[in-house]
């Protein structure tokens, strides 16, 4: 369905920080966080060379999201206008649970301690069939090209998933760091680290924030 895709997801928030859930609200980068999205973004710019503007930037509209595929794009030498915004690879929406601490949610419900799906349990939350929806329809959109996606860590891993046409089982089977990002091409998914050393560069990163 695609050329090629270059799946990233949004570097380290201070919620992910303080291990609450985020969904569709927001919490914006750590410095550690915008370290990793313009680390991705040098990664990137290594891997594509002189091809680099021919790949199409398509990010999550959500704060944390747009920061990381700013810096991205810092990393990568080319201008945020290039970003193409859309709600379809946002994170899944998780309902009540949003802003909550992981643990009091498992304190709750001491049987999520042995499973991984059990963020699309949330009250008033979105279901596996409706993120998988609105990524078919996406995925249809965008057939044919190849393209940058900065996503999120639950909606990344579904949409990871149906490339490689997997079992819903598998879906939470999966990684997903902050450190690194996935490429894809002909049904095969590689993981590329970024240079741990870029983790530590700080001289050529913007002030920013992110909006909620």
């Amino acid at each position: 369905m695609f050329a090629e895709i270059y799946l990233l997801r949004h570097g380290q928030t201070h919620f992910n920080a303080e291990r609450r859930l985020q969904g569709q609200c927001n919490s914006p980068l750590t410095a550690l966080g915008q370290r990793q999205a313009f680390a991705m973004g040098k990664t990137l710019a290594k891997q594509l060379g002189s091809q680099v503007n021919q790949w199409q930037i398509v990010s999550s509209p959500l704060g944390r999201t747009k920061q990381t595929s700013e810096l991205v794009c810092r990393g990568m030498g080319i201008s945020a206008k290039q970003v193409i915004y859309d709600a379809r690879v946002q994170e899944v929406g998780l309902g009540d649970w949003e802003h909550e601490q992981i643990e009091q949610i498992v304190k709750r419900h001491p049987a999520f301690a042995a499973r991984n799906d059990w963020y699309l349990e949330a009250p008033n939350g979105e279901s596996l069939a409706q993120v998988q929806t609105r990524l078919r329809q996406w995925l249809e959109d965008y057939q044919g090209q190849k393209l940058i996606v900065v996503s999120h860590g639950l909606t990344g891993m579904i949409l990871k998933a149906m490339l490689m046409e997997q079992d819903d089982e598998q879906i939470w089977l999966q990684e997903r760091p902050q450190d690194a990002l996935f490429h894809y091409r002909d049904k095969q998914l590689t993981k590329i680290a970024v240079d741990a050393s870029l983790l530590h560069e700080t001289a050529e990163l913007p002030t920013m924030s992110a909006s909620a």
